[in-house]
């Protein structure tokens, strides 16, 4: 058993995030069609996207008031009809969003064999800032070979590292470092210490299975698709850390679906923009 193994401790990375709720399905529409268009979209239009994704009325206008609690819109009235609009938060949030979403497997850099090592001992009565650094760090692509202890091949991420430590006030307990690892180890060592790859991989399989074929066929149909297939795709984030090459197996099933990500995304974008926009315009003419 190597070094690193034996630092694993019972510790596990956080389990992916989990789509298709109501309030997931609309930050997916707010990110995908309405940020592109204006930043603004009636009710009607939320209301009647989420429903052909199986949201109820109801559930749809509880997503669409979190929303307005949580800061991301804001309502402008019309009469008995409400128009949503962007917050300059909820722009923030969605512009950063789309950023890592959009793009996940599009870095095209060598790696130098380096690691990135954040030490951070955190006590055991402060688990909820415990979950948070886990949860945040994960996020931005270390993975944790002990409690603890996170890692990354990615050194221009050292920032991100700091601003999490400075925005928890953990800073003064952590170490900071980078390092090549010494002859007991090997880089898959710290590869299977740190990350789930096999995890990851039957997640991207999934992800081909339900969309590697997938059709649409009106412009409802694509739009209902799209908002799918993005909601799925925004948990890859959390738990793909964007590895190099050499650390992957080849082929990589990785690959695969975000090609067909970008595939479909591509072909449905016509039709389902047009769906959003002739439910915006249709409503755009009863307030004339």
């Amino acid at each position: 058993m190597s070094a690193i193994s034996d630092l694993k401790g019972e510790e596990r990375a956080p389990e992916p995030i989990r789509r298709g709720g109501a309030k997931s399905l609309l930050m997916t529409m707010l990110g995908e069609f309405v940020l592109p268009n204006g930043g603004k979209a009636w009710t009607t239009t939320l209301v009647n996207g989420l429903g052909a994704l199986g949201v109820t009325e109801r559930n749809a206008r509880q997503a669409i008031s979190r929303s307005r609690d949580q800061g991301a819109i804001e309502v402008e009235r019309h009469g008995r009809l409400a128009r949503w609009h962007l917050t300059d938060y909820g722009h923030d949030l969605l512009t950063t969003g789309a950023a890592r979403i959009y793009g996940l497997g599009t870095e095209d850099w060598t790696w130098d064999h380096r690691w990135l090592i954040v030490i951070c001992a955190i006590p055991e009565t402060q688990r909820s800032k415990r979950h948070r650094f886990r949860t945040q760090m994960t996020f931005e692509g270390f993975g944790f070979i002990a409690p603890g202890i996170a890692v990354s091949p990615h050194l221009d991420r050292e920032n991100a590292a700091n601003r999490i430590l400075r925005s928890l006030d953990i800073g003064t307990d952590a170490i900071t470092f980078t390092a090549t690892r010494g002859s007991f180890t090997l880089d898959a060592d710290v590869l299977a210490s740190a990350w789930r790859l096999t995890d990851l991989a039957d997640e991207y399989q999934s992800f081909i299975n339900e969309f590697g074929s997938r059709n649409a066929r009106t412009p409802l149909e694509a739009h209902s698709a799209t908002v799918q297939m993005v909601d799925t795709w925004r948990r890859f984030p959390f738990v793909d850390p964007g590895l190099p090459g050499e650390l992957l197996p080849d082929p990589w099933v990785g690959s695969e679906a975000q090609a067909i990500f970008g595939q479909r995304r591509a072909e449905w974008n016509e039709a389902a923009s047009n769906w959003f926009r002739t439910s915006e315009s249709e409503m755009d003419a009863l307030v004339e």
